[in-house]
């Protein structure tokens, strides 16, 4: 029976990282999951103290996922109409999956900042940082869920 566990577990975990990749999926709860069913094998491979640390890891990064793109438009020059519209554009956009989760702060900043009266370049600018903190916030996603998958291994 352990095996089906240890099997389970890798199997959230890859889709985790999938949905690191991938819009819409969340990548790293998923892949926590898949560390909190290996506490029925015997003995519990994870100290409580590991699987709280954990959790609050993947709280910090649902957060920070959210959070990145703005800091991003920020960081390219964005003013607050630029952040507002990355924010406006994620919400609005959320519902046409995975090209409106990339596409819509983008586009949402890059609308914000023609509104504030930017230059094409300027909003450009912007709506790029909204892109390269996206990429950014994926790239954490992914470095957690391969260190779960780590960790995991490690315990085999």
């Amino acid at each position: 029976m352990e095996w089906v566990w240890i099997i389970l577990g890798i199997v959230l975990i890859i889709t985790g990282i999938a949905g690191s990749i991938l819009p819409l999926l969340p990548g790293p709860p998923i892949a926590y999951v898949g560390l909190l069913i290996q506490q029925f094998r015997s003995p519990d491979p994870f100290s409580s103290e590991f699987l709280w640390i954990w959790a609050a890891v993947i709280i910090v990064s649902l957060v920070l996922d959210y959070m990145i793109p703005i800091w991003g438009t920020k960081k390219y020059g964005g003013t607050k109409y630029g952040v507002w519209g990355c924010t406006l554009g994620f919400l609005l956009a959320f519902w046409m999956g995975p090209i409106g989760v990339i596409a819509g702060p983008f586009i949402g900043a890059f609308i914000g900042e023609s509104i504030a009266g930017q230059s094409t370049n300027q909003s450009l600018k912007a709506a790029w940082g909204s892109f390269v903190g996206f990429l950014f916030g994926s790239l954490l996603k992914l470095i957690l869920c391969f260190l779960m998958l780590y960790y995991l291994i490690k315990t085999i």
